[in-house]
């Protein structure tokens, strides 16, 4: 496999922190020079130490030269920034401040601003005034404001003041790893599923992204002229035989194929495998085949693959294909998860991508198949539901990129949990494959054979469901829902799932309910959620997802986040404070799209 050095070679966005200062010289800006700095500095450690790159390594700060204390530091800052790849901006200050002069000004980055909470020197009054000038110029800022006072030169950062500049850097940090990147379609729509209707606007105009385009027919390309590594296509097929159980063929007899021929199925998904890797990212051993062009890939950080019908109908399906990629290990190890959407669902695909940035965690991929109420449960099965799913659970269930991650059979501290690659242990890469049975693909579905994800996700762990959905006449909406995967009795699952296709990879989920809305029971979160598929997160990430919404000037339509945990820009209470919602649709659409 491509090694994670190679794939992210081409670096990641950084933070730059603005130390703002009262220029007024002969004793005032003297006398907090130090602490100002200091707060940058702080700043930067935490951020450093709390926060990492998708590759494992921690996020870097970059620091202006100087305190800003003008326009004409301002600008020095701006240009480093700009030269060191700065994708956000914090600016920090324990005092009062020129505030047009000193603001961060590049409508393309994120920002954010601490006003230290001090009586010493007016912090909380640059503050205020300064997320005044930024809305008043349409450069929406996050204000960061600790509820306790602090004495003077205090540089410590409360708990409060942590918790918002850390949701602010990441959802910052991942707006700023979509740009300039590609979402790679790999064929066209499947099944006339609306979210495959790859909507380039929204791409470039929302995420700052291009979109890529090749034909299904490329596989078939590269498969018979042998375009892929062939070295790691025979270490990568020995992995598969050696990890991966084959399941029992559920197909009717008439239907079954021959040993002979899954072989040659499962030569053709290992092969799909590499192909649609090399698409995404390249792969600098292609050109030492002769295949320069090919070695280049499209820069894509998410993808989607069409497979039905046309693919399908002929060829083995992606299944493989897009649970390996999606999962945090292969052959190779444990490596960064790659992105791709089932039925190159693009609007799902970058869901996914949402919740990979912000956690650095393998996501799951599936269908919002079913509501069972407690007494469709109970009538099917004799089983009364309990626990976090006595009110009904939702059935999550897709034939696709369900990565393995989604098997829970990682662990942290006990439980299970899904974590970022570097944190997976082999013993628990080998868990997941044991956990995992590779069924011969249903060919009523998928005339052309393969092999689908079969596995039971764990129950317990904390998870968030979220899709983004677009809306003639008002752009792209976000539904967010968390809840937890639960446990059901190994007779109440069996049951259950044959109803549906067994051999298809399943997860209870059970959202938190409000009492209210969308969430004033399980049956309304089913009927209010926008499409067909959804994307499921390891944690409870919906407020980081509203932070980078915000970000990115997507409303959300639904969600059951904590209120106080809710962290905007500091503008939207401008458009209403008592119904937040609708507050939030007045001001994505007054700022309109962050690249338009």
């Amino acid at each position: 496999m491509v090694e994670n050095d190679y794939r992210w070679r081409n670096g990641f966005p950084k933070i730059g922190i603005r130390p703002t200062i009262d220029g007024r010289r002969r004793g005032v800006r003297e006398s907090l020079e130090e602490q100002t700095m200091n707060l940058a500095k702080a700043v930067a450690r935490l951020l450093s130490a709390e926060l990492r790159y998708p590759n494992g390594q921690p996020v870097e700060c970059v620091i202006a030269d100087t305190c800003i204390g003008g326009v004409a530091e301002a600008a020095a800052a701006a240009k480093k920034f700009k030269q060191a790849e700065v994708g956000l901006s914090i600016t920090v200050t324990p005092c009062w401040c020129y505030g047009t002069e000193t603001m961060d000004t590049d409508p393309m980055i994120p920002k954010a601003v601490w006003g230290f909470n001090g009586t010493g020197r007016p912090g909380a009054v640059y503050l205020a005034a300064v997320l005044s000038a930024h809305a008043q110029k349409g450069l929406p800022a996050f204000g960061i404001y600790g509820e306790d006072v602090q004495d003077e030169g205090d540089d410590r950062i409360p708990a409060d003041v942590q918790e918002k500049l850390l949701r602010f850097a990441r959802g910052g940090l991942a707006a700023a790893m979509m740009r300039d990147q590609a979402y790679l379609s790999m064929g066209s729509v499947s099944m006339g599923i609306a979210g495959s209707m790859v909507n380039d606007a929204f791409f470039q105009e929302y995420l700052g992204m291009r979109n890529e385009y090749v034909d299904m027919s490329e596989f078939t390309r590269r498969i018979e002229e042998e375009i892929y590594d062939p070295e790691e296509y025979k270490r990568a097929l020995d992995w598969v035989k050696k990890n991966c159980q084959e399941g029992p063929d559920n197909n009717p007899a008439h239907l079954q194929t021959s040993r002979e021929r899954k072989d040659r199925e499962w030569e053709t998904v290992v092969k799909m495998t590499l192909i649609a890797r090399d698409l995404m990212i390249g792969n600098p051993r292609l050109a030492e085949l002769g295949f320069e062009e090919e070695a280049q890939g499209h820069h894509a950080i998410a993808s989607g693959f069409q497979g039905q019908r046309q693919w399908t109908d002929h060829f083995p399906n992606g299944d493989f294909m897009e649970t390996l990629l999606n999962s945090s290990f292969d052959w190779s190890g444990t490596r960064s998860p790659f992105i791709v959407a089932t039925e190159n669902d693009s609007l799902n695909g970058v869901g996914m991508l949402f919740g990979y940035l912000l956690t650095n965690t393998a996501q799951i991929f599936a269908d919002v198949r079913t509501y069972w109420s407690p007494s469709s449960v109970e009538r099917v099965t004799g089983y009364k539901l309990e626990g976090r799913a006595a009110v009904g659970i939702l059935h999550l269930i897709n034939s696709g990129s369900a990565a393995l991650d989604g098997t829970g059979e990682q662990t942290k501290d006990g439980a299970p949990a899904i974590k970022p690659y570097w944190e997976i242990s082999e013993e628990e890469a080998q868990r997941m494959l044991k956990a995992t049975e590779w069924r011969p693909a249903s060919v009523e579905y998928f005339r052309g054979g393969g092999f689908s994800t079969d596995y039971l996700t764990r129950g317990g762990m904390p998870m968030t469901m979220a899709r983004l959905n677009l809306v003639k006449g008002l752009g792209p909406v976000l539904q967010i829902a968390e809840g937890y995967s639960v446990d059901l009795p190994e007779h109440v699952h069996d049951t259950l799932d044959q109803r549906t296709d067994p051999t298809w990879p399943s997860t209870w989920f059970a959202p938190i309910l409000t009492g209210g809305g969308a969430f004033t029971s399980v049956y309304d979160v089913m009927d209010h959620w926008g499409a067909n598929h959804g994307v499921i997160s390891y944690g409870h990430i919906g407020a980081d997802l509203i932070t980078l919404a915000s970000i990115l000037r997507i409303p959300v339509s639904m969600h059951n986040v904590p209120k106080e945990k809710i962290f905007r820009p500091r503008a939207w209470g401008l458009f209403g404070t008592e119904d937040a919602e609708s507050a939030d649709f007045r001001a994505c659409t007054a700022f309109g799209p962050l690249y338009k």
